[in-house]
């Protein structure tokens, strides 16, 4: 599944190519993928023909085109979905769910297409959304950005008893961070997956938070990780970060710290991976003795 690298990656490539293009038109292909917007297909189509893109944007893992009338066409790439842009006339990808035909900066006819093949990602026209979309107004800062609070979420962090991968997750929280990207923040912060937040020291919660804006920033400059084709740019290249991972994927593998064979364990439907020496589990709470 895309995480922050991965689509920052795609907003860079999108605002490169279509910022002060125009769309002259807009074909979908199958509705699913608009299943968000109250308008529709042909409202949605109908809210766009004319309209100037005037920035790409993002926050977390949602990126926006942001439209000449103030509103913005809103997109999650979900588990599979990927914006390619293409010259009029290339060959359809085979799970490609909408195109939309520009008039690109330089006056030249461009595609850009949303293609999908599970599904789960979307798109949406967003009234008003231009600067920052309603639709995820309550999601929060991701590392990041340059706005981001990072003693604030530190102190949400150790007031919580939840466990700090669920937290990392959290992106009401903290948005962006996703299983790969938490797993490899907490073995470099060497800490357990289900530590407490409120069995975090300053110095670790900033510690994990810190790591976790590395290791993005360092897939970012790999243009993100990739396991499968699914997962590409805007110009349909794979990103490569996967060969620099340390933790997730590695169950069985010696920790590159320590030796230590590498653990997988059942996570929310997911996996974690972890060194079972460098990232001891949290020892349970001392029961206070009852009182006679």
């Amino acid at each position: 599944m895309p995480e922050l690298p991965e689509v920052e990656v795609v907003r860079a490539g999108l605002a490169r190519h279509v910022t002060g293009a125009t769309v002259t038109g807009v074909e979908v292909l199958h509705p699913r993928p608009l299943r968000r917007d109250a308008r529709g297909a042909d409202g949605f189509v109908a809210a766009l023909i004319g309209e100037r893109i005037e920035a790409v944007r993002r926050r977390g893992k949602y990126f926006w085109l942001a439209l000449g009338s103030g509103d913005a066409v809103l997109g999650h790439l979900g588990m599979s979905g990927q914006m390619l842009l293409q010259q009029p006339g290339a060959e359809d990808e085979k799970h490609l769910r909408v195109r939309f035909a520009l008039s690109g900066p330089d006056g030249r006819p461009l595609e850009m297409r949303f293609v999908d093949q599970r599904m789960f990602g979307g798109l949406l026209v967003s009234e008003g959304g231009a600067e920052l979309p309603t639709e995820i107004a309550h999601i929060g800062r991701d590392p990041l950005d340059p706005e981001f609070d990072l003693d604030g979420v530190v102190r949400r962090m150790r007031r919580r008893t939840v466990g700090i991968k669920r937290q990392l997750l959290d992106q009401n929280l903290v948005s962006g961070i996703g299983n790969i990207y938490a797993d490899e923040a907490l073995w470099r912060a060497r800490l357990h997956f289900d530590r407490p937040g409120d069995r975090l020291t300053l110095a670790q919660a900033r510690d994990v938070l810190g790591h976790a804006t590395t290791v993005m920033q360092d897939a970012l400059g790999q243009g993100g990780t990739s396991f499968d084709a699914l997962y590409v740019n805007v110009n349909g290249e794979s990103g490569y970060f996967d060969r620099s991972l340390h933790a997730y994927g590695r169950e069985g593998e010696p920790c590159d710290r320590c030796g230590t064979p590498m653990r997988r364990a059942a996570f929310m439907n997911r996996s974690s991976y972890y060194c079972p020496v460098c990232q001891r589990p949290p020892r349970a709470p001392r029961k206070t003795p009852a009182s006679h």
